[in-house]
């Protein structure tokens, strides 16, 4: 099976999630959602993840909308729409997890305090 740049998948090896951003062969490039080292692995040790998977990733939207006038959830959602209009799939999955981040820390974690 090939994975499309910037889905996020499970290298069953090791139960870890990661996020494609390229592949050659029956050969796929991944890395941890947000940044970080990349590794190699073959297809037939990867799955797509679960929403649940995604959503204890903090990949996955939950809970309420951000706080309007959060310049920074602004700021940050200008950065996707600008990554996703230049069709860089790597990019805007990586602008979308710090979105879903801010959100969850500043906005999500704040309201349980």
């Amino acid at each position: 099976m090939t994975y499309r740049n910037g889905t996020f998948v499970v290298d069953t090896r090791e139960s870890r999630i990661a996020q494609v951003i390229g592949g050659a062969g029956q050969r796929v490039q991944v890395r941890r959602p947000g940044g970080g080292l990349e590794w190699e692995v073959p297809c037939s040790v990867l799955r797509l993840a679960t929403r649940e998977e995604r959503e204890a990733a903090g990949l996955w939207p939950t809970g309420p909308r951000p706080l309007l006038g959060c310049e920074e959830c602004a700021h940050l959602e200008a950065a996707r729409r600008r990554a996703a209009a230049g069709e860089d799939e790597v990019k805007a999955g990586d602008a979308l997890v710090a979105l879903r981040r801010h959100r969850r820390t500043s906005h999500l974690l704040a309201e349980e305090r």
